[in-house]
Order: structure tokens, then C-alpha cells, then sequence
């Protein structure tokens, strides 16, 4: 596959700048791959396509508020710091990206808040755009990583135009999030509610976990046509023995896997063992999925409707066949369907 296959024109107003009122009502398309069928729905009647015993996997990672503004010392220049993760927790080190990146160096110090309270100096340029930062901070670990987030943001998506505001918080979060450590949201979980969840647990609909923190990269651009040249960045991973019990056990009853999101099916694939059976993996995965690709675990897929050229709706086509799924998108642009992780959801069956 070519990267310019996954090219379309998707009009600036149908990316979700908020996410629906109630979270398990946005649409649903629904693809059939044996029939080739797509219908149109409510996301919360999703509970319609899955039985007793039937399983589903969600990713139960957590956002957390990475975006910080600070200003320079000296000049006072106002700088974005988007943490990407901890790299030590005693000597406070962070892994950052810095904008805009040519008014930093090493050496330079940054202060965030209205009281200047929090202060970081830059260590290592690690790229381009990166940095390490040390915190310079008295207190425990724990002290000071309350601080540091109470002065975050939510890292909205970069197709989402407006700042991000204490709604975000919430929203941008799945309500079954535990494990910290993602800077982008698994949204096909942002579409489940309490009570969904709970009416599929009386239908018997089994849920299992998986963690992967997603990370940035899955907005990183594609530069090269070719897409077995592509590398993905690695993002941390953990598929419990737990998980790949109830996982392997469905699959022997000849019941439904459900991927809740690109990241899930990313993860199990990963972690893909021999006839159609999972393993445990806890550890980093860079694995690039796109058409064709023969999926051994997962049945079913929930997932957005994703950007052109994304990795995402890569992974949704090598998932329901690249020309079903990209005349689902066709159709989704007629029917003004929402994009982004605000968006709508796609079930693939």
C-alpha cells in the first residue's frame, strides 16, 4: 500500500472541536464485512451486536495533564512544554518537546505559573524539538508531581483548533482510565458510559483490560509513500495474564473479540500467539499495521473516524478491507459524520 491511498478531503467543520452531549449518543456506522452492508445508528445501541460471553477490551490508560505554559528567564518569552514522559523520577527528568524550539538551549531556565513557583532548566537537547528538563524542585516526589499537574493541560489532538478548558479534564479521559501515562486519549473508550457498561455486563458481555500509553507518534506525519519504510515510535504496553486468560478463553467458546480502538488491536496483535490465541507482553511495541493484514484474535473493531493519511485509519482499513472502509469514509463525509476523537464511531463486524 501507497501512503497517498489513504488520501481524502475532509472538511475542516466536520472535526469535532467538543465531544457529544452524552457520551454513549453520538452516531455509529456499522460495517459488515461478510455483506459489505453499512447502517447507521446511536453508539449506545452497540449493546444490540454482542451476546452472553461475548468479550471486549478496552485500553485503561491514563491522560495526564502534559501541556504546559512557562516563560524564559531573561526575556520572558512565553514557551509551550508538552511532557512526553518521566525518565527519572528521583532527580525529577523529563522528556519534553519545547515550542517554539529555537529560543531554547541548555542552560536556559523556564518558570511556570502565576507565582513562578515551578522551575525547569533545560539539561540535553535530545532532538530537533526535544529536551530534557529537570525539575527543580524541594519537596517528595509526590508533592511535586501534584504541583507539576495541577499547572497542566489536557494535550488535545493537534486538529483541534481551541485550547483546551477544565472540561477536558474530564472528557478527554475513558471514565474506566487507571494506569497514567498516555498524552492521547484511546477515544473509542471515550464513547462508553457507566450505564452502557453496566447494561452490558447484565447482557454478559465480558470486559478485560489492556494498557498501552499512547504517545505522540501517532500524529507524527508519514513522509515516505512507501509504507513498509515507515517506523512507528514505540509505545509502552502491558497485556496482563489476566487479559490474555479471558482473551484466550472467548476465543476457544467460540465467542466475539472486541477491540474498543486502534491501540487495543495494535496491542493484541502484538502480543498475537499461535491459533488465534494471545500471550502475555509487557514491554514497548512499534508494530505498523496496514492492508493487508490478517488478524488472528480480534472478530470485531470499535473505532473514530480517523485524519487522512493517519495510522489509525490504516489500522480501521487493514480491519474491515481497504475499499470497504474507505467508502465507509465517503459516505461518513455525505452523512456529515464528526471526525477526531470527539467524533463519531465506527463498529466493524
Amino acid at each position: 500500500m501507497k501512503l497517498s491511498q489513504f488520501k481524502f478531503h475532509l472538511p475542516d467543520e466536520l472535526i469535532a472541536e467538543r465531544p457529544a452531549t452524552s457520551r454513549d449518543e453520538c452516531r455509529m456506522m456499522v460495517i459488515d464485512r461478510k455483506t459489505g452492508e453499512i447502517s447507521h445508528h446511536i453508539f449506545k445501541e452497540i449493546i444490540n451486536y454482542f451476546g452472553d460471553g461475548d468479550m471486549m477490551v478496552f485500553n485503561n490508560t491514563k491522560v495526564f495533564p502534559a501541556l504546559l505554559y512557562g516563560n524564559k528567564e531573561k526575556t520572558g518569552a512565553r514557551i509551550e512544554v508538552f511532557l512526553l514522559r518521566e525518565l527519572n523520577a528521583e532527580n525529577k527528568l523529563w522528556d519534553v518537546l519545547v515550542e517554539p524550539a529555537r529560543k531554547i538551549r541548555i542552560g536556559n531556565k523556564l518558570y511556570f505559573g502565576n507565582d513562578e513557583s515551578m522551575v525547569a532548566e533545560v539539561i540535553d537537547n535530545t532532538t530537533s524539538r526535544g529536551r530534557t528538563l529537570r525539575f527543580l524542585h524541594d519537596g517528595p516526589h509526590d508533592e511535586f508531581k501534584r504541583a507539576l499537574y495541577e499547572l497542566g493541560n489536557t494535550p488535545l489532538p493537534p486538529y483541534i483548533k481551541r485550547a483546551p478548558d477544565a472540561a477536558d479534564a474530564e472528557t478527554y479521559q475513558c471514565i474506566f482510565a487507571e494506569e497514567e501515562g498516555a498524552v492521547v486519549s484511546p477515544a473509542a473508550g471515550l464513547h462508553f458510559s457507566r450505564e452502557l457498561l453496566t447494561r452490558l455486563q447484565i447482557k454478559g458481555v465480558k470486559k478485560a483490560f489492556v494498557t498501552v500509553h499512547c504517545g505522540l507518534g501517532a500524529f507524527r506525519e508519514i513522509d515516505v509513500e512507501d509504507l513498509t519504510k515507515h517506523r512507528m515510535d514505540s509505545e509502552q504496553m502491558k497485556a496482563s495474564p489476566e487479559l490474555v486468560e479471558q482473551v484466550n478463553s472467548a476465543k476457544d467458546r467460540g465467542k466475539h473479540v472486541c477491540a474498543i480502538g486502534t491501540s487495543v488491536l495494535r496491542a493484541i496483535t502484538t502480543a498475537d500467539s499461535m491459533g488465534g490465541h494471545m500471550k502475555t507482553y509487557d514491554g514497548w511495541t512499534n508494530k505498523f499495521i496496514f492492508p493487508p493484514y490478517d488478524f488472528g484474535v480480534c472478530t470485531d473493531l470499535v473505532t473514530n473516524f480517523h485524519m487522512p493519511y493517519s495510522t489509525m485509519l490504516m489500522m480501521a482499513a487493514a480491519f474491515g478491507g481497504y475499499d470497504l472502509v474507505m467508502k465507509a469514509y465517503e459516505i461518513a463525509i455525505e452523512e456529515k459524520y464528526r471526525f477526531g476523537c470527539y467524533g463519531d464511531a465506527m463498529l466493524i463486524i
